[in-house]
């Protein structure tokens, strides 16, 4: 398994602990070290699994947003908690991540497997549809741009 994809599956097994007892944050960091010592002990390099759970955690109310929007017949509540944080940690690298080191469609990818292994029968759809519908969006509005 690539690191990447590793240190992806880390910050969502953490974010999925996290969320599901509360969401404190002050507890994030505990859960990152234990999963990181337990999944991934001889990982070179942590920086990215704490930079992404960082990400996601500090733009959480704008990722919620996100998905409420990009879902509307979805509440966020009813949404698995395992599928709420593939969304989350999936749009955090689409709109937020280095484009350069993660392209888009590979954010994308990366959260439709994720989804895949870790979700229900349907995660990776349904995951693909709501990303898929915030690209299109993010396409239409650097279009846009372009235009003017």
């Amino acid at each position: 398994m690539a690191n990447r994809h590793l240190s992806r599956s880390i910050v969502l097994q953490s974010l999925y602990e996290w969320d599901f007892y509360g969401g404190q944050k002050e507890r994030l960091k505990d859960i990152l070290d234990r999963n990181i010592k337990e999944f991934a002990p001889g990982l070179p390099d942590s920086d990215f699994i704490f930079n992404l759970a960082e990400l996601v955690t500090s733009r959480l109310s704008e990722l919620n947003a996100i998905i409420e929007k990009c879902a509307p017949e979805w509440p966020l509540a009813q949404i698995t908690v395992v599928d709420r944080n593939v969304l989350r940690l999936g749009i955090a690298e689409l709109l937020h991540g280095d484009k350069k080191e993660v392209p888009p469609k590979v954010a994308i990818n990366e959260a439709i497997e994720l989804a895949k292994s870790f979700g229900g029968e349907s995660s990776g759809r349904f995951i693909n549809g709501v990303l898929g519908t915030l690209y299109k969006e993010m396409e239409q509005v650097e279009h846009t741009k372009h235009e003017a």
